[in-house]
């Protein structure tokens, strides 16, 4: 099995680099807010933090591809970096601190790196393949996670993502009767739940709608702890355009019960239908 202990040092080096960018940008005053054209912000913070990102892959790793949210894929072959620069623009534009930077590296189509760096929390989570999922404020001041051994969806703590997108899949209903079984719903958001999986502080995480940079870094951390890390059709990775994070023991019932197998509930006609 090859090694990535080099590329995650050099993740935590990318993490370090943008840091001083997206903090000194953060409750600034003057930060500069647009709209793209599906509607959601972007932030000079997030266009300044993707280019130092991809100047300094450029330097150390001159062969890989590079895939980022707001510049698209430049290179080509086996290993691509995929970033987020700030996952979480919504709160970051609001001033609420959870928002992070997203660093993964894919190879041959695994992810096999992944760093999620949180400055305004004081954390990061990282991992790479074969090395365990660890959470601190930088390599030399770490600590192991594992996710949870809850087995019971009636034991599970849960967040909950998407709720307009879920009436949208016709899955709401579905989803509002398996939340009246767990012991515990929150909505953390972005990055944060599936983080809070890989620590065990809650057991499962569904989101209807993502995209390839808002799950890269997450799938390697999720799994190295101990957990699974799935589209709602059931496929590992992050290419489905939606995640279920689970501690593993809770998965398949989850699938079953919101995932795309899962029989609609709701005779409500979906936005599609409403608008087709």
């Amino acid at each position: 099995m090859p090694t990535y202990d080099d590329d995650l040092r050099l993740a935590h080096v990318l993490a370090d680099a943008v840091e001083p960018t997206s903090t000194g940008r953060f409750r600034a005053d003057d930060l500069h807010v647009t709209a793209k054209p599906d509607l959601t912000p972007v932030t000079d913070a997030d266009i300044a933090v993707e280019e130092v990102l991809r100047a300094q892959l450029k330097r150390a790793r001159p062969r890989d591809a590079v895939q980022g949210e707001e510049q698209g894929t430049q290179g080509n072959g086996p290993r691509r970096w995929i970033v987020d620069p700030i996952d979480g623009t919504k709160n970051f534009v609001r001033g609420v601190p959870v928002w992070a930077t997203l660093i993964a590296l894919v190879d041959d189509g695994l992810p096999v790196v992944g760093l999620v760096s949180a400055p305004a929390l004081g954390r990061r989570w990282w991992a790479g393949l074969g090395t365990g999922a660890w959470t601190g404020r930088s390599l030399s001041s770490a600590k192991r996670i594992a996710v949870s051994g809850v087995s019971k969806i009636c034991d599970a703590s849960t967040s909950v993502a998407g709720w307009r997108t879920w009436a949208d899949l016709d899955r709401r209903d579905a989803l509002v009767e398996l939340m009246d079984d767990v012991w515990r719903v929150r909505s953390y958001g972005d990055f944060w739940a599936h983080m809070l999986v890989a620590e065990g502080a809650i057991d499962f995480a569904p989101e209807p709608e993502l995209a390839v940079h808002d799950m890269a870094a997450l799938v390697p951390i999720v799994t190295e702890a101990g957990g699974r890390f799935t589209g709602l059709d059931g496929k590992d990775g992050p290419w489905s355009g939606n995640a279920l994070s689970s501690n593993g023991l809770l998965h398949d019932e989850v699938l079953r019960r919101i995932g795309d197998s899962a029989e609609p509930t709701s005779a409500e006609p979906t936005s599609a239908q409403r608008h087709s």
